[in-house]
């Protein structure tokens, strides 16, 4: 893509009314937008990321069986009330149409999925399926704050598991836990399995905490893997880790990036979900949930991934591969290079601007964040070669400008 083609432009300053260092970095790049607290707008570079990000969700989904539905934000009440969350949820988005007919803007969606597998879960061999789904979310914070960390839309991947009983269910359970160990290094995040309350719906659940002064909640860890969350740790910081016995538990602040939960027959009950077995005796369905926040994950890696220039973004998420760079006195050489990365595959992003100084390209390759630069200059072109460097670092190579579509 060409740079001087993209409609978005960097900013020199941060927005004033933002304060986290995601939303001030992703504003200042153009990644995104606010419209208010709470509410982002994803430009082209933005949603790019998104993209990145739900392309590696949807591997790890898929391959423990995952299968992707989309269902609808606009609710009707009468599930709501069935559950008891019409009155009991106090951030669930409440609205009228012009029939008065009262809807709820979905927050999550079991009030949706339970009644609509009624239709397609009647035996045992039915079971286990597993659902899920990467659409936005709407919850009425009194708090949206820390950019895309807490927002009242916000995109999310929620997934349910149907079991025959509970045993299936955690068994699947832990196959989750593996599935959501992949998909965050994948994204270049250090997620502890952070052992948390169940709250309404079960004994236990699992959030998966990222270590950052930017995050809300405080966990007590072990560098062993061993992590709880503060609210309901047995321990304090200093003393012996419970699972390892050597090491010392820490205390860190900490972003939740997704988190796993039993929801038991919870939901079943309310819809009557259930199944005949081999001899025919009905059953309650065992349900599982798992969810990620892909505005967050976004947010969060921004967080853990940047320096006093800019984002750093990890290669796997970057929205684009390489970033090159055409100074003055280089304009042909810059279109050969441009030619060359993509004729070899490389997602390339091409400041061609005729308009910004040599100071004003590097200044925004290092917002922008993306893993490799590729400059030619006037110097380089001469010896038909660009300069190769890697965001966040020092040092440097050069290439043969007819070879470079081999970059990666």
């Amino acid at each position: 893509m060409r740079q001087s083609a993209l409609f978005t432009k960097t900013r020199k300053e941060a927005p004033a009314n933002e304060e986290s260092t995601n939303a001030k970095l992703l504003c200042r790049a153009g990644f995104a937008q606010k419209e208010m607290a709470g509410v982002y707008s994803f430009l082209p570079l933005g949603v790019r990321v998104l993209n990145k990000i739900g392309s590696i969700i949807r591997e790890e989904m898929e391959a423990v069986g995952g299968q992707e539905v989309l269902l609808p934000a606009l609710q009707a009440k009468e599930n709501w009330v069935k559950t008891g969350r019409w009155e009991s949820m106090d951030d669930l988005y409440k609205l009228k149409d012009r029939g008065n007919r009262e809807f709820a803007l979905g927050p999550t969606h079991e009030e949706i999925l339970v009644p609509l597998m009624k239709q397609f879960v009647a035996s045992y061999k039915d079971l286990p399926v597993a659902v899920y789904q990467l659409q936005n979310k709407f919850r009425d914070e009194l708090r949206a704050k820390s950019g895309l960390l807490r927002g009242r839309e916000f995109l999310m991947k929620d997934m349910y598991s149907f079991h025959a009983d509970e045993e299936d269910m955690k068994n699947y359970y832990e196959v989750m836990k593996g599935a959501y160990r992949n998909v965050f290094s994948r994204l270049g995040l250090r997620a502890r399995e952070t052992e948390a309350s169940g709250g309404t719906f079960s004994d236990f659940s699992h959030e998966y905490q990222v270590l950052t002064e930017a995050g809300e909640d405080t966990i007590l860890y072990c560098e062993c893997g061993f992590s709880q969350n503060m609210e309901i740790a047995t321990g304090k910081h200093g003393d012996k880790c419970p699972r390892c016995k050597k090491g010392t538990l820490l205390e860190g602040k900490s972003i939740e990036v997704g988190n796993i939960f039993p929801l038991k027959d919870r939901f079943s009950q309310a819809f009557g979900l259930s199944y005949s077995d081999e001899k025919g005796k009905a059953h309650l369905v065992h349900m599982g949930c798992y969810g990620i926040g892909l505005g967050r994950a976004m947010g969060t890696i921004v967080e853990v991934h940047h320096d006093e220039k800019g984002i750093v973004w990890p290669a796997s998420v970057a929205p684009f591969q390489a970033h090159l760079l055409s100074l003055p006195g280089a304009e042909k050489e810059g279109e050969k290079a441009y030619a060359a990365l993509l004729g070899g595959g490389v997602e390339v992003l091409f400041d061609d601007r005729q308009d910004a100084t040599p100071g004003e390209k590097f200044a925004d390759a290092d917002l922008l964040g993306i893993p490799l630069r590729v400059l030619v200059s006037e110097k380089t072109a001469k010896a038909k070669k660009v300069e190769v460097k890697a965001r966040g670092e020092e040092s440097s190579k050069l290439m043969e400008i007819d070879k470079i579509g081999t970059l990666l």
